[in-house]
Formats: C-alpha cells, structure tokens, sequence
C-alpha cells in the first residue's frame, strides 16, 4: 500500500517513459475484462472506472475495496502464447504507474492508499480461469 507522494517520488526518479500502444482486442481480451470486473465485484469491490485513459496510456480497472484504491492490469492470453502476467513488464508498469498518478491528482485522491494488481485472465476448454494477485508490483 503506498500512497500517491511515494508513487510520484519514484515516477520522478525513473525517468520519461514511452506509451505503450495497446495490442489488438481481441475476444479474449474483451470478455476478460468483462469477466475481472464482475470477479472484483464479488470479491467487494467497488469499481470506479474501466479503461481508463490518461497520457497516452491506459488502466483496464480502477477499483476501490475499504479505502484502498486498486488499479488493475487485466492479462489475458490463450495458452499457446505464454502466461499472461509476462505481458506486464517493467516497462508497462512505469506506464500503468503514470496513468495511476495522473487518475489520483485529477480526483483529489493524493492521500488515499493506493496498490497495483494483476488479474491473470485464461481460457481452457472455453471457460475463464481468473488469478488475482493483489500488490503485484511496486514502483
């Protein structure tokens, strides 16, 4: 849990950062996130935005549980390709970091608890497989 003064300190530190392009949507990715939202819900949270987009990068989910704030990579991939979690990378993490500090500053939200999750989502024999991993990275 770390709140919005040590997420800028270390934005600062890190250095510019190049917006990653979104890949093309595909059916997995669409219904995944569909699916992680619904997942989240169940799980007590509150979900504040889907897709949330700030300089020139995006958040899948914005959610809130108690008074700690979510901000949720959604990772999907069929089997064939590798695990979904390899697709958030360092790189990726900075841009997610940005977007998330730019969602805080623009909603008053500097003081409030923040944390990064992934929500790992894979289809097998057509049904969805979700692992969530709360505070999945630090930046």
């Amino acid at each position: 849990m770390r709140s919005i003064v040590g997420l800028f300190h270390s934005l600062a530190l890190k250095g510019r950062n190049r917006s990653l392009g979104k890949g093309s949507t595909s059916s997995l990715g669409k219904r995944g996130e569909v699916e992680a939202s619904r997942y989240l819900q169940r799980k007590g949270y509150q979900i504040l935005e889907t897709n949330y987009r700030a300089l020139r990068g995006e958040i899948d989910i914005i959610a809130r549980k108690r008074k700690e704030i979510a901000f949720v990579e959604v990772s999907g991939r069929s089997r064939d390709f590798g695990p979904p979690l390899e697709k958030v990378d360092a790189r990726k993490q900075k841009q997610i970091a940005k977007v998330a500090l730019a969602y805080l500053q623009s909603n008053s939200l500097e003081e409030v608890p923040c944390r990064f999750d992934v929500l790992s989502v894979t289809e097998e024999n057509g049904s969805i497989k979700i692992e969530h991993i709360e505070d999945a990275f630090q930046v």
